[in-house]
């Protein structure tokens, strides 16, 4: 394993504070990155974040310690959020935007790329019309709610020549990574199961009968969302699965779990299980809830296993293999992805596959199946 300090490590990708060390190799893009010396002087990617939830504060977050970006627009529906951010990030008046003027940030050469962070039902649509000025795109995973969506959302990039990404950040993440190279290098040998889950208890079950307005909460609004915890929790079970064996599901079985508050969750799911088959005759056995918490990944292969608790969420992850503990140092989840990204944007190189629409166009396919799966008790076939 490479010499690398634990403050160096830290230093690079920020997040760290009681961080320990490395018991495992560091996967590739890290210790390129950890060699480098010299911090980036270059340009900067400028980035506009549409959509001013929760999620775009951790982005901001990331964005602020991040080497290759700067925030430098918003696109909110919120006169009051605008306010606090332009104050909070220093943005000029001229690039906020709302949801009915975003158009003209086509005339906007001070914005290179636009995040999307909005609900999943509208993503489609900011996509295309960031596309349509101009702008690269990243937007939150799932990619949208049907495949119709996410072809035309490929479609528009493309004719307009721009780059789009899925915000895959587990997709940079050491741990993950690292999981990825046991499963796809077989270094315990062929993987045969995987168990994968990711659930938060959303509500109080000593309080059933609450009535839940859903246009507060754009999960619980099936138009907003396209579905419940998995379209919002489960994409990370199938992509886990799917990175680790390398290899795309053929068919699915799937069950909805029981629905223990039925007025909030009258239009979506509280709980989905579901099962992929591979090429190789591996099986992932993934579940997926806002009734109760999990979160845990777990691969046996031909000679030995590896397993992750917690496992899908932010981190910090803590795992082990038949060899020994996995562990890495925490990192900002959110710059290392928005860096690596806007690096090779920043380049004029093309985003790898792993993070574009295609990526995001496979999970979209595979989530519509596992709910056909749900709904008709059938095995629903992928090939």
């Amino acid at each position: 394993m490479q010499n690398i300090s634990r403050r160096s490590f830290v230093n690079k990708f920020g997040l760290g504070v009681g961080a320990s060390v490395v018991i495992t190799t560091l996967p590739s893009f890290i210790t390129q990155s950890v060699k480098q010396k010299k911090s980036y002087t270059g340009k900067k990617l400028n980035i506009a974040l549409c959509g001013l939830g929760n999620y775009a504060t951790m982005l901001a977050s990331g964005i602020a310690v991040s080497e290759y970006c700067n925030l430098a627009g918003i696109v909110t529906g919120s006169p009051e959020k605008a306010l606090k951010w332009k104050a909070q990030y220093n943005i000029p008046d001229k690039n906020s935007y709302n949801y009915q003027n975003f158009d003209e940030i086509i005339h906007n050469k001070d914005i290179d790329l636009v995040y999307v962070v909005l609900p999943n039902g509208l993503h489609k649509e900011f996509v295309i019309r960031a596309a349509k000025a101009g702008k690269n795109v990243i937007t939150e995973k799932p990619m949208s709610i049907s495949v119709a969506d996410c072809q035309e959302m490929i479609k528009a990039c493309n004719e307009n020549k721009v780059q789009l990404a899925v915000g895959y950040r587990l997709h940079y993440e050491p741990t993950h990574l690292e999981i990825k190279r046991l499963g796809q290098e077989k270094v315990f040998g062929q993987v045969r199961f995987i168990e994968a889950s990711l659930g938060y208890k959303t509500y109080d079950t000593l309080d059933k009968t609450t009535i839940v307005d859903k246009k507060n909460d754009w999960r619980l609004n099936k138009k907003l969302s396209g579905g419940g915890p998995l379209m919002d929790l489960g994409i990370y079970c199938i992509q886990a699965s799917r990175y680790v064996l390398g290899e795309e599901p053929i068919a699915v079985t799937a069950q909805f779990g029981t629905v223990n508050n039925k007025d909030r969750f009258s239009e979506t799911e509280e709980s989905i299980s579901w099962q992929m088959e591979f090429q190789s005759d591996a099986i992932s056995n993934c579940t997926t809830s806002c009734g109760f918490d999990t979160n845990r990944f777990y691969a046996v292969a031909d000679e030995g296993s590896f397993e992750l608790s917690p496992a899908l969420s932010y981190g910090p992850f803590v795992g082990k293999t038949s060899a020994g503990v996995l562990k890495f140092p925490e990192i900002n989840q959110q710059k290392t992805q928005l860096d690596e990204i806007c690096k090779l944007l920043l380049a004029n190189k093309k985003l790898p596959n792993h993070i574009t629409g295609a990526e995001g166009l496979k999970d979209v396919s595979i989530i519509n199946a596992i709910y056909k799966a749900a709904k008709t008790g059938k095995k629903i076939s992928l090939k």
